[in-house]
């Protein structure tokens, strides 16, 4: 039986910065979105959308509050102005107080199996340096994808040079968000933030099958 909740794991160490709410309500169970703030290395920080049932989500966590979450980076499509468009969030599936006492783990950390859905896109920036972009599916359970952008840098952008559509990988990174400018026909803009996966490794995945066909030819020769 396939676990589908190893394919997506997240872990994020932020603060509340955005009042809850009413995202959308499933079988009669409501769900709630914030704004998290995830601080980087550097002095900058990730403000990531979140998504928790009101089964979990208590009084205490409100803005300001340092919490520890984990759960999934999931999407969904928001159909608005007869246009489609990818809407990400974290979904919780679990989150608590951080406390002092409290071993703090990677404050933005993710780990994703899935499919490539069309050829990465490699290029070079003005500077030289390497990008690629990914667009991966992620299955979950009862038929279901969630379809994660991910950037890639370096040798792992050149790694994706050579990845086909359908191949299956698997990549570790973080979250990241950044903003930009919307410009609309009528001249006027908005500005508006994208999220991403920034990858930091990435290996091709190889199915329990297809690891022990390789076997059996090596055996044979």
């Amino acid at each position: 039986m396939i676990n589908y909740s190893e394919n997506n794991i997240i872990t994020l160490v932020g603060t509340i910065v955005s009042e809850r709410t009413f995202s959308h309500e499933v079988y009669g169970e409501g769900f709630y979105s914030f704004n998290l703030e995830v601080p980087r290395l550097s002095e900058n920080s990730d403000i990531i959308p979140v998504t928790v049932s009101e089964r979990i989500l208590s009084d205490e966590f409100k803005i300001g509050e340092k919490v520890v979450i984990d759960g999934q980076f999931r999407s969904y499509n928001n159909y608005e102005n007869e246009k489609n468009k990818l809407v990400l969030t974290v979904f919780v599936k679990d989150i608590k107080i951080l406390t002092e006492d409290m071993e703090i783990p990677n404050p933005n950390e993710i780990c994703l199996t899935g499919f490539i859905c069309k050829k990465p896109i490699y290029r070079t920036t003005p500077f030289g340096r390497e990008i690629a972009d990914i667009l991966l599916a992620v299955n979950r359970a009862y038929n279901k994808s969630d379809y994660i952008p991910c950037i890639a840098w370096g040798r792992n952008a050149r790694f994706c040079q050579n990845i086909e559509v359908g191949e299956k990988v698997k990549l570790w990174g973080r979250i990241q968000s950044r903003t930009y400018e919307k410009k609309f026909e009528d001249g006027t803009s908005e500005i508006r933030r994208a999220y991403e996966v920034s990858v930091s490794k990435m290996e091709i995945e190889k199915d329990a099958e297809d690891v022990h066909e390789e076997e059996n030819i090596v055996e044979q020769n």
